[in-house]
């Protein structure tokens, strides 16, 4: 039977990150790449407590449930979310099918590699931009350009795959909670067909444990093949008050460990944390990425068009949740420094 390349490389990708995961849970550290000190201790004092049959906060592993959210969570974000890269790709790629993209904006823009321009078209634009990238194609052919871009496009400053931009510490503490019984999904704003091509090969988290942002799509026969066609209209968002309503459709359990780093992800940190009465007395965990070292990778926080942590710095201390200084507690960032 012939292989595609495609299945190659996610066949060698998913060999390669078994090893490393393999390599990462045989050590005495099991987080290798945090600093030690009070984020580390807390994030192994809570799963020794709940995996330990003999604790009043032990929880049975198929409640073991930890969402992430992935942009600026389990990888970079700056200078726009990865997501829209690839959109501001593929414009490029279909502008000639579309000459009236040269003088219609946000297209014009982004033809012009105008950022400034795009992002002055606001979330309008934007939009516009997305669904004329995402949609009007086959689920196949859109995964198709998806694992494309994957693969070969660069960040415009790091020169990096964008793929590769991922947070070590964060892959650690995937594997770490996983062989401890977690089940690990993904909750983020982001598509969520755009997402699932690559969170199988680069987080270890296979598509059906993605919830995200969905847009509308409708099944036909086309010429006898079962065929699912995406349309132009957005079907759910997957963000801030949205993320409770996703876990809620798709995962049908209550979290028990959440991270996210903006003030998107406060109402899942919410949902997972906070007690619903006097009966709740479970153990549960809220971890924000705060994005200090502007060396490594970014520091923003309270003023950032993307990824904004305002309310989150102030609220982290009063729900008991693990505020992560990137600069002070990752000894490292990316898998590998280049």
């Amino acid at each position: 039977m012939e292989i595609s390349s495609m299945q190659l490389f996610s066949r060698l990708i998913v060999i390669l990150s078994a090893f490393a995961m393999t390599a990462c849970v045989t050590t005495s550290d099991p987080l290798p790449s945090w600093n030690d000190g009070q984020t580390k201790t807390n994030i192994i004092t809570f799963v020794t407590k709940i995996t330990d049959k003999n604790s009043v906060d032990f929880v049975p592993k198929e409640e073991r449930i930890a969402t992430f959210d992935n942009d600026g969570t389990l990888w970079s974000e700056q200078p726009y979310y990865f997501q829209l890269a690839f959109a501001f790709h593929q414009v490029k790629l279909m502008a000639d099918k579309h000459p009236e993209w040269k003088t219609t904006e946000p297209f014009k823009s982004v033809l012009a590699d105008d950022m400034k321009g795009v992002m002055a078209s606001g979330e309008k634009g934007l939009l516009q931009i997305v669904s004329a990238t995402h949609s009007g194609m086959t689920a196949e052919e859109f995964e198709k350009s998806v694992y494309d871009w994957s693969t070969t496009a660069t960040h415009p400053t790091t020169g990096k795959l964008f793929t590769s931009m991922v947070y070590q510490p964060m892959l650690e503490l995937l594997q770490y909670l996983r062989a401890n019984d977690f089940k690990t999904f993904i909750v983020s704003g982001g598509g969520v067909d755009f997402m699932r091509v690559f969170t199988e090969q680069i987080y270890g988290i296979p598509p059906e444990q993605v919830v995200g942002s969905e847009i509308d799509s409708q099944f036909k026969l086309i010429d006898g093949i079962p065929t699912i066609l995406r349309e132009p209209k957005l079907l759910f968002v997957d963000d801030k008050a949205g993320k409770p309503i996703g876990i809620y459709r798709h995962i049908g359990r209550r979290p028990i460990f959440a991270a996210g780093n903006s003030d998107g992800d406060l109402a899942m940190l919410e949902y997972t944390t906070i007690s619903r009465g006097p009966d709740d007395k479970s153990l549960r965990f809220g971890l924000l990425v705060h994005h200090t070292d502007a060396v490594r990778e970014w520091a923003y926080d309270r003023d950032s068009k993307i990824g904004k942590l305002d309310l989150g710095l102030d609220e982290a201390p009063k729900q008991g949740w693990t505020l992560v200084n990137m600069k002070n507690e990752w000894k490292v960032i990316y898998p590998t420094a280049k």
